[in-house]
């Protein structure tokens, strides 16, 4: 047993993320990128670009320190990064759509759900993490902090 209560092989599952979701997190940069660079040559298209590239590409490498975390809270912390940067890149995708910045806005629908579906994941992620770290009264706390 560890420190916090649960065992080593429950932090070691929680640590290995499937392929799947690395894979989903390279493709999602890819196409972030590949907006990033449909946006036009202004002053607001380069600022909304260079926000965009940021936090839309940011999830992957993120993912990828989550697997390489030291401890469970690490884990836990760079989980919460990727979300809260998912969750500015939908803000950012939104208003490129609103203004509209690109001239086929409805093309980001695509991209919209599935930043709607990677939130959802990593929502999911960091409840069951947070659960396994903390048991279930600190968990309850927890999921209300992430609504």
């Amino acid at each position: 047993m560890s420190a916090s209560g649960g065992s080593n092989d429950q932090w070691e599952k929680m640590k290995k993320q499937t392929y799947d979701l690395e894979e989903r997190l390279l493709e999602y940069s890819v196409r972030i990128i590949k907006i990033v660079e449909q946006l036009p040559n202004t002053r607001a298209g380069n600022h909304v670009a260079g926000q965009l590239l940021r936090s839309g590409t940011s999830p992957y490498p993120n993912h990828g320190e989550a697997q390489a975390a030291e401890s469970q809270k690490d884990f836990i912390h760079k989980l919460r990064i990727s979300l809260k940067e998912l969750r500015e890149t939908q803000r950012w995708l939104k208003l490129i759509q609103r203004v509209p910045i690109i001239n086929k806005p409805e093309l980001l629908d695509g991209i919209l759900q599935e930043t709607e579906e990677l939130i959802k994941i990593f929502v999911t992620s960091i409840k069951t993490a947070v659960r396994q770290a903390h048991g279930p009264e600190r968990s309850r706390r927890a999921e209300k902090k992430q609504k």
